[in-house]
């Protein structure tokens, strides 16, 4: 009665899984199976078993275009689920159930299914395997890494040396102090620089080019000026001046720094919560 059981459960997946998956049409057998864990494993052992198990159960049984590979991994994992089959073997196809394109949602409504008919043990004792393979997500990224993921230039290192002129946090990653020097600066929402005036008795100043998000540079007497990622921003020497993040966006530029004589910095006042709330 066990064996019927079975027969009908597995024709009955079939069913459910070939209409399912119809959309999937051959397209995994593109990708040809290749198995050769039998020579490896039994190669010199047992021949004829390692040449039935690569060359015919994978090499022919599981490239048959009859059946895509994604419903083959399900009639696999549920025969082996209802033979008792808890070990690295189902593991194995449980793996590659996930490479064909069973997703966790898919997983667990089949080992729920099958479990109605095979028994209640059987089902935890596939969970647990399944949990494993199926237990990658990551956690979700923080808005520091989506904006890392969306630059070429490093964000680098809390910019402890600057922090007192800044409100929020900011970052530097130096980019290069030779010749021209070079700096990508990175802001967190809101953060913002202090007033500040770049002095030189000839030349210096300094310019801003921005490389991701969405910030503003601000002289004063004048509407501040919105940038993003391409906009380049001159700053002459003896200019006051601020720039950071917007309000809603990490924002990253590279200041380069340039050159002159008797140059120096002057850090003013900070720019007010009022006067950055006018911001958009």
């Amino acid at each position: 009665m066990r064996y019927i059981t079975t027969s009908l459960l597995l024709l009955g997946l079939l069913a459910v899984s070939t209409n399912s998956f119809a959309e999937e049409g051959n397209k995994n057998m593109e990708n040809k199976v290749v198995q050769t864990a039998g020579r490896q494993q039994l190669g010199d052992f047992a021949p004829m078993f390692a040449k039935l198990n690569d060359d015919v159960l994978f090499g022919e049984v599981w490239n048959d275009e009859t059946l895509n590979l994604k419903t083959r991994s399900i009639i696999t994992v549920v025969a082996l689920m209802s033979s008792g089959i808890t070990d690295f073997s189902l593991k194995y196809h449980l793996e590659n159930a996930k490479k064909n394109g069973v997703s966790k949602e898919e997983i667990a409504a089949i080992i729920t299914h099958a479990t109605m008919y095979v028994g209640w043990p059987k089902g935890w004792a596939v969970f647990r395997l399944a949990k494993e393979v199926w237990n990658e997500e990551k956690p979700a990224l923080t808005g520091k890494e989506k904006h890392q993921n969306s630059i070429f230039f490093p964000i680098g290192e809390p910019n402890t040396a600057y922090a007192k002129y800044f409100i929020g946090q900011s970052y530097l990653a130096p980019l290069t102090t030779k010749q021209v020097p070079m700096y990508n600066v990175t802001f967190e929402p809101r953060c913002r620089n202090n007033w500040h005036i770049h002095h030189a008795k000839n030349g210096g100043g300094q310019m801003l080019i921005g490389v991701g998000g969405r910030g503003y540079y601000q002289e004063w007497g004048k509407d501040p000026v919105e940038i993003l990622p391409g906009t380049i921003i001159n700053i002459p020497s003896g200019v006051k001046h601020w720039h950071g993040a917007a309000p809603d966006s990490w924002f990253s530029h590279i200041a380069v720094e340039v050159p002159g004589e008797e140059t120096s910095n002057e850090w003013l006042e900070p720019v007010t919560d009022e006067a950055y709330n006018k911001l958009k």
